[in-house]
């Protein structure tokens, strides 16, 4: 799905490109430093356009979550959908329903699927962490994720290649 992504994206600048990855929910900066990286971007950049991206859809996200979750269960699929995200975020959340904000930096900082921004705007609206501390936690987590794959990039256990595989 990532490589049809970038496909349709190849004509846009690098930059752009990388901060749309990192936007994304399916990559996040998870996919995007690899991707930055595999452009020949140095690491320094690489590393901050993917937090940028990363980071712009939080405050819409943690604003819209709700409301548009609440208007859309009204609908049997969406209903489904939104139940089956909840329980997924809830099952891996159990750091953030203990420690609240710290427990939410540090799951989004984990480097693994599901637990990025996107996962915790989830569980900062499951478990009703004031928007303030939310995002002042996902963007620390963002920032830390973005440190250790920035560091597995560097020691070559993280590529692009692997990511897209």
């Amino acid at each position: 799905m990532l490589n049809i992504i970038i496909n349709w994206l190849k004509d846009l600048p690098k930059e752009y490109l990388v901060m749309i990855v990192g936007a994304l929910p399916v990559s996040e900066l998870r996919g995007a430093i690899p991707l930055a990286l595999s452009l020949g971007m140095p690491a320094s950049k690489a590393f901050w356009l993917s937090v940028l991206g990363n980071s712009i859809p939080i405050v819409p996200a943690l604003f819209l979550l709700e409301p548009v979750s609440s208007r859309l269960r009204k609908f049997k699929i969406w209903s489904r959908f939104f139940d089956w995200l909840f329980e997924r975020t809830r099952k891996k959340a159990d750091t953030v329903q203990k420690y609240e904000a710290l427990g939410l930096a540090i799951f989004v900082a984990i480097p693994l699927p599901m637990t990025g921004a996107w996962s915790g705007v989830v569980a900062a609206s499951l478990f009703k962490i004031r928007f303030r501390y939310a995002f002042v936690a996902i963007l620390g987590g963002v920032i830390g994720a973005g440190l250790i794959v920035s560091a597995l990039c560097a020691l070559g256990i993280i590529s692009w290649k692997a990511v897209i595989h």
